[in-house]
């Protein structure tokens, strides 16, 4: 018998293949990131309006467990800039299988705590003494775990970049800290003349693709136990004075894959290990998160392909919803659709260099949403001149379309947000909004909005070579690293965004991509990739007071 394969049913075949496959992907890597909390009890309670997670061992039964609880180390762990405490949960895990007592928290305006952080970049002496009080709070917190069924009341601390320094001044300020470990270290409280034993007992690691100032900060510390030859990998002090120093850099990752480094989360729980004289854990338990994201997050993208199927078609007929003919990669150079993306790459940061900040109560949020804007706008007024005319958001939807129009963009939207926002929320970062945030969502979309429609037509177009979707993203992230550059001291933060940026243009390329095969019109990806967007950036940077 002869089977004859048609060129309406392969298609579907194959998308029921690759859905079958991103299933399997997103089922395995969800089975074994919730693997990882197996042997850990987790209690989350607020603190005021600060959210506390508090990670110890599951309890043995009977007497015995009981008394394990009680004499677990506790250690208390603090986030960087624009992260939660779910960024820190590798931290966390690690430490609770292997007989700590782990504290994760969200700094005022972090997370999902709805207290503003006070002076933002304006007034940095303000929003460094919120950020203390914070930590004495946690601190106090920590000391009351650490004092239950007669403990001694010390902890450990530790932090993450912004909060390597707020831990540093912690237990610079409070004698009851034994540990601290600095991540992509920055202490400018450490000086030439601050003694050996501040903070006690000091671990510093960097990421060895960070930028080589971190090294050089790692090793600037540990010199004023080491001396002027302090060298990596090399342990100087004592623990039992306080004075003990150590630099690393964990290999192959940069700011944020740091934390997901194995060799980052060994390097803490000996360091931690050692400074409460305890012996090194034998088979330790190492948080290993990173490839079991890339499965799920891998299965999530994947699986966008064959329900992007689903859609209804919002052209005004299956011709026009077709796939259209591109022009080769290098098409943007001859038919000038390359000054389109050039241009106001150049012209937006030059234009709000000097424009004035607090637009929204949102740290660098503000920033961003006028450079979207004013880059959209911009893109909008190229096509105007080159065209002579810009079509509206939904032109060449029928009337009769309208509803299908509106469905797909809650369909796609929907996908976008939930399918990406909920895994990514469990575990890498908070993308919850709280109440305050949801305004701050809305204004995001007056940026956003402009910057992804004027983006999905230029790019999208029948005359728009395969290249130009890589072009005009690449132009836009370039575009932000201008900005950084003119004006450091105010968007110095936003360059650890950017490679966020960068994933998120990525991904939402190949939804906008696919979706735009099945609709066969681009307001539907831009709406969808708008609305995300905007959701994203609202719920990541800190809300100023």
């Amino acid at each position: 018998m002869t089977i004859t394969r048609t060129g309406s049913r392969w298609p579907g075949m194959l998308a029921g293949l690759v859905g079958l496959v991103s299933v399997v992907a997103i089922l395995v890597g969800v089975w074994q990131l919730e693997a990882a909390f197996d042997g850990v009890a987790i209690d989350r309670q607020r603190l005021g309006t600060t959210p506390v997670t508090v990670f110890r061992p599951a309890p043995a039964a009977g007497a015995a467990g009981a008394a394990s609880k009680a004499s677990a180390p506790v250690v208390l762990i603090a986030h960087g800039f624009a992260g939660s405490q779910q960024l820190m949960q590798p931290f966390a895990l690690t430490l609770a299988r292997n007989g700590f007592t782990a504290i994760t928290f969200d700094f005022p305006g972090h997370g999902r705590n709805p207290a503003p952080m006070p002076g933002g970049i304006t007034d940095t002496d303000q929003s460094l003494q919120s950020l203390l009080a914070a930590m004495t709070q946690m601190g106090a917190f920590a000391t009351q775990l650490a004092q239950a069924k007669g403990g001694d009341g010390r902890y450990a601390v530790v932090g993450h970049s912004m909060a390597s320094d707020i831990v540093v001044r912690h237990a610079q300020a409070h004698p009851d800290v034994v540990a601290t470990v600095g991540v992509s270290l920055f202490a400018p409280s450490i000086s030439a003349s601050t003694p050996g034993n501040s903070p006690r007992n000091l671990l510093v690691v960097a990421g060895a693709l960070e930028p080589a100032m971190m090294a050089d900060e790692a090793l600037r510390v540990v010199a004023r136990v080491a001396g002027a030859d302090a060298k990596l990998d090399t342990t100087y002090g004592r623990f039992e004075d306080g004075t003990a120093r150590k630099a690393t850099l964990a290999p192959g990752v940069e700011h944020i894959a740091v934390l997901y480094s194995r060799a980052t989360l060994k390097q803490t729980l000996d360091w931690l290990n050692a400074a409460w004289g305890r012996p090194p854990t034998a088979q330790a338990f190492i948080d290993s998160r990173g490839p079991w994201l890339g499965w799920l997050l891998a299965g999530v993208v994947g699986l966008a392909w064959p329900l992007s199927r689903l859609l209804p078609r919002v052209a005004r007929s299956d011709s026009d919803a077709a796939p259209r003919a591109r022009m080769r990669w290098w098409g943007p150079i001859r038919r000038s659709y390359l000054p389109l993306a050039v241009l106001p790459a150049v012209i937006t940061p030059l234009v709000l260099w000097k424009m004035p900040g607090n637009v929204l109560p949102l740290l660098l949020g503000d920033y961003l949403v006028m450079h979207f804007a004013l880059y959209g706008l911009l893109t909008l007024l190229g096509m105007a001149l080159v065209r002579r005319a810009v079509p509206g958001a939904f032109a060449g939807v029928a009337v009769g379309s309208r509803r299908a129009a509106v469905m797909a963009v809650a369909m796609a939207t929907a996908y976008a947000l939930f399918a990406v926002g909920l895994p990514v929320d469990s575990y890498v970062f908070n993308v919850q909004p709280e109440p305050a945030r949801l305004p701050l969502i809305l204004a995001m979309c007056l940026g956003t909005l402009p910057y992804f429609i004027a983006d999905e037509w230029l790019t999208r177009d029948a005359g728009a070579a395969r290249s130009a979707y890589l072009v005009t993203k690449v132009c836009f992230l370039l575009s932000l690293v201008l900005a950084i550059a003119l004006n450091p001291a105010k968007l110095f933060f936003l360059a650890i965004i950017v490679p966020a940026i960068l994933l998120l243009f990525v991904v939402y390329g190949l939804f906008s991509r696919w979706t735009f095969a099945r609709t066969g019109h681009p307001a539907v990806a831009a709406t969808a990739n708008a609305l995300t967007f905007a959701c994203f950036v609202a719920v990541t940077f800190p809300i100023v007071a």
